[in-house]
């Protein structure tokens, strides 16, 4: 049965390789999903995980994969069992965001494996409710996903006014692990918002357990919101 789960967002600048020139404004991101992957690896060394993919449903495990894609060839796995000299798989160019940062946040942490669970965006709250429910076999999980990215002069979409007050509802639930708040979120107001992680939220706020949180941060310093949070049974 799960008994920690962690919520953590995905941008490629939790990589300092990838933002050279950046690496100091990106630092509080990036500490906080570090540390909370950190509580993760301490309580198991072996991690389930569920982010959101258009290639989704599907299962990715056992794979390494590059950021090459996104400008740098850092080699990440999903696994140790994977030899540090192997060749990246011939897919490897091609492996969604999310489970590349799954498997760098593994590495980070110190963790043994993690096994990706990818879910469409569009996922109907339902179906993730039944997905949270399946999980509950693992005792750590790994919720990726972003919240949305109309905040302000730097969204990555167009500045929404609705952006602020939507991902305020997200970080109370999250803080107070209020699993009937996040199964309420509207898919189609998340998807106006850009806000990929809702599908991913859904599921882990339908794992069977009594939650209470011991961690929780948002931040939103480049107009995309951010999401961190640890709960434990």
């Amino acid at each position: 049965m799960i008994s920690r789960l962690v919520v953590v967002p995905h941008p490629p600048l939790l990589v300092p390789e990838l933002v050279s020139g950046a690496v100091t404004d990106t630092e509080p991101v990036r500490s906080a999903c570090l540390a909370a992957a950190r509580d993760l690896a301490s309580h198991s060394p072996d991690w389930v995980a569920v982010a959101v993919d258009p290639s989704g449903p599907r299962l990715v495990e056992g794979v390494t994969g590059t950021f090459r894609g996104f400008g740098v060839d850092v080699r990440v796995s999903l696994t140790d069992h994977a030899s540090p000299a192997a060749p990246a798989s011939p897919a490897a160019d091609d492996l969604p965001l999310p489970v590349l940062i799954a498997a760098w946040l593994r590495e980070q942490a110190g963790a043994r494996s993690v096994r990706v669970h990818l879910v469409p965006p569009d996922l109907p709250t339902s179906a993730c409710a039944a997905l949270g429910g399946r999980l509950a076999g693992s005792p750590a999980l790994l919720v990726l996903g972003d919240g949305s990215h109309r905040h302000g002069d730097q969204a990555v979409g167009r500045p929404d006014d609705r952006a602020e007050p939507f991902d305020s509802d997200v970080h109370k639930a999250l803080a107070t692990a209020d699993t009937a708040a996040l199964s309420a979120l509207d898919p189609a107001l998340a998807a106006e918002l850009g806000a990929q992680g809702r599908a991913a939220w859904q599921v882990a706020a339908a794992v069977p357990g009594a939650w209470r949180c011991t961690r929780s941060t948002f931040l939103a310093p480049f107009g995309v919101g951010y999401h961190v949070a640890v709960w434990d049974a």
